[in-house]
């Protein structure tokens, strides 16, 4: 039986019997009305907060803050919605990268689609540059003591407009509203402060009450009080579409786009497998550092001493390389979370959570990244993935079974009796 995966922006194919095929999982299919209808009732009928044409008829300097291209979040098809009600608005764009490098050009494109233009034209595109402190402004402290440095011209704006996606995420419960100002439009150092909460058993997917990273980003955006902000969330079924969208108050439209992404990306499986193929497709296959979120969602389908085989086009390299760094510097998966232990850096929680799986299963990939490269991380690497199967099922023998999971960075399997 043939299955086709996606890798990069094209596909690979693999050919396996059909008793040795567990399940090919995608997102839940969900039925989408007209995607301009369902993203213009969200506008109109804002959360805790005034319609988006009244938030912006106050003038000014309107501020927006978009994902940059490791998300899948349509903010071009968003602008083509609402281009004809920001018209003669004094409109800049600043892109939210966290403690991720500046967008390629290709993911300039993706990001703004056919505005990308126009906007550069007329200077409106800035980047975020968690780095340069020069940029940065403090403005409040949360309880649990992070530092809220965040980027100055998300606080010289007179009126701030999101525009984010709500997915499942492995540590933070899921992505949307909060993360746009942490980490999105953070320092390095305030990013650091809170993401060192992900190495704490709480800080799960689909978890937010008792997770102490998302607990502490709406902690630290109480820094924000008083601050004009319209959040725009969207909400995706598996083809990129829009699916569902709330607006408003940064929190509530984040909260309210919650079910909706449920039924979307948590699928329910019978059972855990042997082998657990869990792909990075584009635009989260950028790079290996990114890529990992694959690996955290395939685990929990994954039985243990399972192989996990992560498939992604790493396009980029490695990425923040902080967590390749500690992995390739330690003989044993054991030493790297007593190195972590002993210090915290930014990055080091994406080398715990590969360690912690590295404990208990194999990990395998296949990407376009050198051999020696993913050698030095516990990670067997393959040229191909027809090769990584067969190998992974003629290691666990008769009965093994192979489940594929399509959209590994954003699906959450969960075991249903």
């Amino acid at each position: 039986m043939e299955i086709k995966v996606p890798y990069g922006q094209n596909e690979i194919s693999v050919h396996l019997e059909k008793n040795s095929i567990a399940g090919v999982i995608h997102p839940n299919p969900v039925e989408c009305g007209d995607e301009e209808e369902t993203l213009r009732n969200a506008l109109a009928h804002p959360l805790e907060s005034p319609t988006f044409s009244e938030f912006l008829s106050g003038g000014g300097k309107t501020l927006f803050i978009v994902n940059d291209g490791t998300r899948p979040t349509p903010t071009a098809k968003a602008l083509d919605i609402i281009e004809r009600d920001i018209t003669g608005f004094d409109c800049d764009f600043i892109i939210a990268t966290g403690a991720h490098r500046a967008p390629t050009e290709e993911e300039y494109k993706f990001i703004f689609g056919r505005h990308l233009q126009t906007l550069r034209r007329a200077d409106r595109i800035f980047v975020h540059d968690a780095r340069k402190e020069d940029e940065m402004q403090f403005i409040g402290t949360s309880s649990n003591g992070t530092e809220m440095w965040v980027n100055k011209r998300a606080m010289q704006a007179e009126r701030i407009v999101i525009i984010g996606s709500v997915e499942p995420h492995y540590f933070a419960g899921y992505t949307g509203g909060r993360k746009s100002f942490l980490p999105g439009l953070a320092s390095l150092k305030t990013i650091a402060m809170n993401h060192k909460y992900a190495l704490k058993p709480e800080a799960n997917s689909l978890v937010l009450d008792g997770n102490p990273v998302h607990e502490d980003m709406v902690d630290a955006l109480k820094t924000l009080r008083g601050k004009k902000i319209f959040s725009i969330q969207i909400v995706l079924d598996s083809r990129r579409r829009i699916y569902a969208a709330a607006a408003g108050d940064i929190n509530a439209s984040m909260n309210a786009s919650i079910e909706a992404a449920n039924r979307v990306f948590v699928v329910g499986i019978p059972q855990k497998e042997d082998i657990v193929v869990s792909v990075a497709p584009y635009p989260m296959d950028v790079d290996l550092y990114q890529s990992q979120k694959a690996l955290d969602n395939g685990k929990l389908a994954l039985k243990k001493g399972g192989t996990l085989i992560l498939v992604s086009k790493c396009r980029t390299g490695i990425g923040d390389d902080a967590f390749y760094k500690l992995l390739s510097s330690c003989e044993r998966l054991e030493d790297v979370l007593a190195k972590i232990e002993r210090e915290y850096k930014l990055g080091y929680h994406k080398a715990a959570k590969m360690a912690e799986i590295g404990l208990w299963a194999e990990i395998w990939a296949v990407s376009d990244l050198p051999a020696e490269t993913l050698n030095k991380i516990f990670i067997r690497p393959f040229d191909n993935l027809q090769s990584a199967i067969d190998a992974a099922l003629s290691r666990k023998g008769a009965g093994a079974r192979v489940l594929f999971l399509m959209d590994g960075s954003i699906t959450v399997p969960q075991i249903v009796p």
